[in-house]
């Protein structure tokens, strides 16, 4: 499993951007992925996630400012982020789950740098 992640950069507040996630084989080969960061001296923060069939879920805490999005067809996972605000800054890592038994096991994909500031 490779996921590759990109779209990360230099964003203004208030500003937009779309990260992308690209599997090396179908998205459906697994239970579900996700989006998830990581700033400088705190833990891994989950931001957003999508089953295999289709159902999302964010952390209250984002407030609808990020949306995750799937297109079957090119095995990609979008991460599309609005208002960001300096406290966005952080390394963006995309995820993948599969569940064997009740055993979950995670893939990650390299981080994407993300920073909002003036």
């Amino acid at each position: 499993v490779q996921l590759q992640a990109s779209g990360g950069g230099l964003v203004q507040p208030g500003g937009s951007l779309r990260l992308s996630c690209a599997a090396s084989g179908s998205i459906f080969s697994f239970d579900g992925m996700g989006w998830y960061r990581q700033a400088p001296g705190k833990q891994r923060e989950f931001l957003a996630g999508i089953t295999s069939g289709g159902t999302t879920n964010y952390p209250d805490s984002l407030k609808g400012r990020f949306t995750i999005l799937r297109d079957n067809a090119k095995n990609t996972v979008y991460l599309q982020m609005n208002s960001l605000k300096p406290d966005d800054t952080a390394v963006y890592y995309c995820n993948s789950w599969e569940l064997r038994g009740t055993k979950r096991y995670d893939y990650w994909g390299q981080g994407t740098q993300v920073t909002v500031s003036s």
